[in-house]
């Protein structure tokens, strides 16, 4: 029995060190996970407001919930959910905005649950702190999201289709999509996962400033892309600029491949947020039927 339980540590132990390997060491032995569980609710910089109904996806027939997924530096919180009883399910991650997971990116797991998906999405800021506890969006962005880099983003996710490939879904069938912060780093993880099949990216920067924790924006990409991407975009964003998003389409078009970007004239940044005043139903309800869409045209 001792014999037994020293196998399975050095197992548990031997995953670990391949998962640590992901990232640098000196990054690792800095930091570890600070949040290790997920809060309920909406995070506090963006609470509904009475004129915002916000959608209620019910967990019925489902497996959704909290759970663990073991990454470099240690355990990472995750919202999934699926169909009960099903196994060799596709996979889809969500990619949360700035404001981590809250009760709408698990909104959207359901939403995807209910279409039979593997969904799983992880709190990826979660080694510098709880973004859904703080009140003030330029507090969150300087203590938490700019100190996140793309390098543990891609990993985390890398880590999370393990689990999911392990866990009732199949892992040659991998989809990512993700909302604002979230649709950037769609567009960079379909440039790095060789093994996914599609993307769909709501409203992301498609380019930015450049340093060691952003070396690289979408449009830097654009012909590297190894998984068609779906953009989906708002003529009315004012955090990101028509002449990106027609300079996106241009690298797209010269690239070749599948990959494209809907525009949605009149639509401002987070359209799809119907826990914001920024939320457009026509809109919303349009791209959730083009991702739909186009993960089934592309296998997932």
């Amino acid at each position: 029995m001792e014999t037994t339980s020293r196998r399975k540590a050095a197992t548990r132990a031997d995953e670990q060190a391949q998962l640590d390997s992901l990232l640098p060491a000196s990054r690792l032995n800095r930091r570890g996970f600070i949040v290790t569980a997920l809060g309920a609710g909406f995070a506090l910089a963006v609470q509904p407001g009475a004129a915002q109904s916000p959608i209620k996806t019910d967990s019925d027939g489902l497996v959704a919930g909290e759970v663990k997924v073991p990454a470099p530096g240690g355990a990472m919180a995750a919202y999934r959910a699926m169909p009960a009883g099903k196994t060799g399910l596709p996979v889809v991650l969500v990619v949360s905005e700035i404001f981590g997971v809250h009760e709408y990116i698990a909104d959207v797991c359901r939403r995807l649950a209910k279409q039979g998906y593997l969904a799983i999405a992880p709190e990826l800021f979660a080694r510098f702190g709880d973004p859904r506890k703080y009140t003030s969006i330029p507090d969150l962005y300087s203590d938490i999201v700019a100190k996140v880099s793309d390098a543990e983003v891609m990993a985390d996710l890398d880590a999370c289709a393990v689990w999911a490939g392990k866990h009732g879904g199949a892992a040659a069938r991998l989809a990512i999509t993700g909302f604002c912060w979230g649709g950037r780093q769609v567009w960079l993880y379909a440039a790095h996962n060789p093994a996914l099949k599609a993307g769909v990216a709501w409203y992301g920067r498609l380019d930015g400033e450049v340093n060691a924790r952003t070396p690289k924006y979408p449009l830097d990409q654009a012909g590297q892309l190894q998984a068609p991407v779906l953009g989906l975009y708002g003529s009315a964003d004012q955090g990101i600029e028509m002449d990106d998003v027609k300079a996106m389409q241009n690298a797209l078009a010269r690239a070749g491949g599948k990959s494209q970007i809907h525009v949605y004239e009149g639509a401002p940044h987070a359209f799809h947020a119907d826990y914001r005043p920024t939320y457009r139903k026509e809109a919303a309800e349009d791209g959730w039927k083009r991702m739909l869409e186009w993960l089934r045209q592309n296998g997932v």
